[in-house]
């Protein structure tokens, strides 16, 4: 079958070519139309109820992601000149595009008792300019006075104080985004320099700008790597520019493929997908190895180009096809999970590995029909001295040293389980950025004065309409104010914010902002309370800015409130042990008969999303063994054979958690990743080792000891290339600025190290000990 697929190739080549060249540039400009996502939760399926929850609270209360945070360290801010170059700045901030508002000390606000209408006025604590020390002392000192922006805009201790700036929510999940928040950095880091203040900026918009652009400079940087360093080592291996431009013509095809079925089925760039057009190179040139090898292969014994490019793929047509098949498995079982951007990935990537095999399998035997036959000088590899040693080494350790071999495996095995369980889960939401990243130091810098910055929201239903009016919610603030005070005590938990920290602040203007009446109103508040509560359009006068703050705090039906919190990014681990502490505490606090108590806003998301990854990656990888062990077993229809075949890829994968664990790597999404991927590009040496086994063993009389020697002879040589070529492709992601895609990096180098190892030595050995007896 292979044999005739193979001639009707070379009888069709250039109708073959045209076509395939004309579907090219309909790809390419498919291609062309890519775009890159800006949506930042998708790791969670849209009908998980964590999901939904945090959708419901948007709704009602709006983004609470959309906050980037500036930071300094000034214990002598309250100087006029300096001040008064704050006030400009923060004005030049709240004009720049895509920018809602600006909250810092210089939009503070002072609640004043008004005794002619008996209400309160908000108003702004600094003018717009102020002209003399003695002043803005004064004015300081109303400010230190007011305990409700203690902890929320300075820290009174270290002299920290903090800017936010709410950048508007469709700006932030647009283009513009890249354009926007990186310009105001800009701003942010022009003050400083100019006033000699080391500022730091964080916040959510912040990190998910800079990952996105890092993201695209990163693809673009990965994709040019890999397709020089395939070319540099296919120059050294076949000495041919023609067999070298032929093979990256191949790869670069199949990246066009790539980008154009992301587009096809309606998706984006993502932290994830950028990674499939360097992996398609990565995967692909070994496809043009082991189809060049065995072309020089077959013309050194045939001298014939067009009977070597016959044979060239009906021996390897199949071979290149299960190998695929396998690795294409390998990425595609993420498909099979519910988080999109793991399906996804898992889509696009599976089609992809497959249109390289028959990209491949047309263009390679097609163009090469159209060249000059191979030249001596480039089938010199094939007699490579170095190669001849390693191979000759090897053959010594499965023939002669059986008992050593699998005495090393026990070894490597028992260390493999030893590192395995002392593996951990744990993730961070900046957990791709090194720690020497200014973006992570400058997170560091918000937890250590403020607490962090990372939302959780606390949504407390009173379950009836109107519950949070009139006297009656008096009860309920209470229970918000001592359940705030207890988060506040937390080391990880900034001080809440809260409707009862609005109550508190209304009481402190009420009493002519005595701060010692900085308390929960009582009984015999409850006249001015209940005014206050009715949220009357006359209630507070003046720009009405802290009325609008407090009714981001309430639902129009009154009946449910939030408590927003800022804390540190703690990880995976000991965030569920936190939010069930919490939990426990809000059950002490209101009663479930009365209360409805929710946890979300993007700290929850982003457990969900990651604890749902890592589930969805490690029944990916029980898929992935399952359907490659049915490929092989179709393939060989051996259980003998598919016992040898996944022994030696079993290992590597243990050997490589056990490294993680031993070396304190956790598992997260960025690393869960690796087995299944590995797993799928590593059992293609098994294959390509076995099924030149099964075509050699009839030729020797079913001689095990001679086929297993000839089947290192024949396919040793192209394994180490495309082993090379594997492991140098994977390395490249080392120079990643990202944790995971440098850790994806080496790992699955390591993988491959050691798959090449026990495919060529522990596999033979296995297939030597599993001979039937003669008779």
């Amino acid at each position: 079958m292979w044999k005739k697929l193979g001639e009707w190739i070379l009888r069709n080549r250039l109708f073959l070519l045209i076509g395939l060249g004309i579907l090219t540039v309909v790809m390419a400009y498919f291609a062309s139309q890519v775009q890159q996502s800006y949506d930042f939760a998708r790791a969670i399926p849209t009908d998980n109820p964590k999901y939904q929850e945090y959708l419901r609270f948007k709704e009602k209360f709006g983004e609470d992601g959309n906050l980037m945070t500036v930071g300094f360290i000034d214990k002598d801010l309250f100087q006029v000149q300096k001040f008064n170059k704050l006030l400009a700045f923060q004005q030049e901030l709240k004009n720049t595009e895509g920018v809602d508002d600006v909250i810092s000390v210089i939009s503070a606000i002072n609640l004043v008792k008004n005794d002619s209408t008996e209400k309160l006025d908000a108003k702004p604590i600094f003018p717009s300019n102020i002209s003399n020390q003695q002043e803005l002392d004064s004015l300081a000192n109303i400010f230190k006075s007011l305990p409700f922006y203690r902890g929320l805009m300075y820290n009174p201790e270290s002299g920290a104080w903090l800017l936010g700036i709410r950048v508007n929510k469709n700006v932030l999940n647009s283009k513009q985004r890249d354009k926007i928040v990186p310009l105001l950095s800009e701003k942010v880091y022009a003050f400083g320099n100019a006033n000699q203040i080391d500022v730091k900026v964080s916040g959510l918009p912040l990190i998910r700008s800079n990952l996105a652009i890092r993201l695209n400079k990163e693809m673009r940087f990965f994709l040019l790597g890999s397709i020089l360093l395939s070319a540099v080592i296919l120059l050294v291996f076949f000495r041919s520019i023609s067999t070298t431009i032929l093979s990256l013509l191949v790869v670069i095809i199949g990246v066009i493929f790539s980008l154009a079925t992301m587009v096809l089925f309606g998706f984006k760039i993502t932290i994830l997908n950028a990674l499939i057009p360097p992996l398609v190179v990565v995967i692909g040139v070994p496809n043009c190895i082991y189809f060049l090898n065995k072309y020089h292969t077959s013309y050194l014994s045939k001298e014939h180009k067009i009977e070597a490019l016959t044979d060239m793929v009906s021996k390897m047509g199949i071979v290149t096809l299960f190998c695929n098949i396998t690795a294409a498995i390998g990425f595609a079982v993420f498909a099979l999970t519910k988080s999109a951007i793991l399906k996804e990935f898992g889509i696009v990537a599976g089609i992809n590995i497959m249109v390289i095999f028959f990209i491949s399998m047309i263009l390679l035997p097609s163009a090469l029909s159209y060249l000059p036959a191979p030249k001596s000088r480039h089938l010199n590899y094939l007699e490579n001295k170095w190669l001849e040693k390693i191979l000759t080494r090897i053959e010594k350790w499965v023939f002669s040293h059986r008992k050593l071999v699998y005495a090393i495996t026990l070894v490597i095995v028992a260390f493999s389980v030893t590192g395995i369980m002392k593996l951990n889960s744990q993730g961070f939401i900046v957990d791709d950025l090194p720690q020497d990243d200014v973006i992570y130091k400058d997170l560091k810098f918000f937890e250590k004065h403020f607490k962090g910055i990372m939302p959780l929201e606390i949504l407390i239903d009173t379950k009836k309409r109107n519950g949070l009016a009139g006297m009656r919610a008096l009860e309920t603030f209470q229970k918000i104010d001592s359940f705030s005070a207890e988060l506040a005590g937390h080391p990880d938990i900034a001080r809440p914010l809260s409707l009862a920290e609005g109550l508190k602040f209304a009481k402190q203007g009420f009493y002519d902002g005595d701060s010692n009446n900085y308390t929960m109103p009582n009984s015999f508040d409850g006249a001015f309370v209940a005014d206050y509560l009715r949220m009357k359009k006359d209630t507070v006068s003046g720009k009405g800015s802290f009325q609008k703050i407090m009714l981001a705090f309430l639902d129009t039906g009154r009946q449910m409130t939030r408590v927003s919190v800022n804390m540190a990014d703690i990880g995976s681990k000991r965030l569920p042990l936190l939010l069930d502490s919490l939990k426990g505490r809000a059950d002490y606090y209101f009663d479930s008969s009365k209360y409805n108590v929710q946890f979300t806003g993007t700290s929850i998301t982003f457990l969900e999303g990651s604890r749902f990854i890592i589930n969805g990656l490690r029944d990916s990888i029980f898929w992935a063994f399952l359907l490659i062990a049915l490929c092989m077993l179709y393939l060989f229809k051996s259980f003998r054979i598919l016992f040898c075949s996944l022994i030696p890829n079993i290992i590597p994968l243990a050997l490589t958690a056990g490294v993680m664990g031993w070396a304190g790597i956790s598992l997260k999404p960025s690393t869960v990743l690796i087995f299944s991927v590995a797993l799928g590009i590593a059992i293609d040496v098994t294959i390509r080792f076995l099924v030149n086994y099964k075509q050699e063993l009839p030729a020797h009389g079913n001689d095990v000891e001679a086929t297993v020697m000839q089947t290192l002879r024949s396919t040793g040589i192209s394994i180490i290339y495309t082993s090379l070529v594997l492991i140098a492709g994977f390395v490249i992601f080392m120079f990643s600025g990202f944790g995971g895609t440098k850790a994806l990096g080496l790992l699955t180098s390591l993988t491959l190290l050691a798959a090449t190892f026990t495919n060529l030595i522990l596999l033979p050995v296995l297939l030597l000990s599993k001979k039937k007896k003669k008779k």
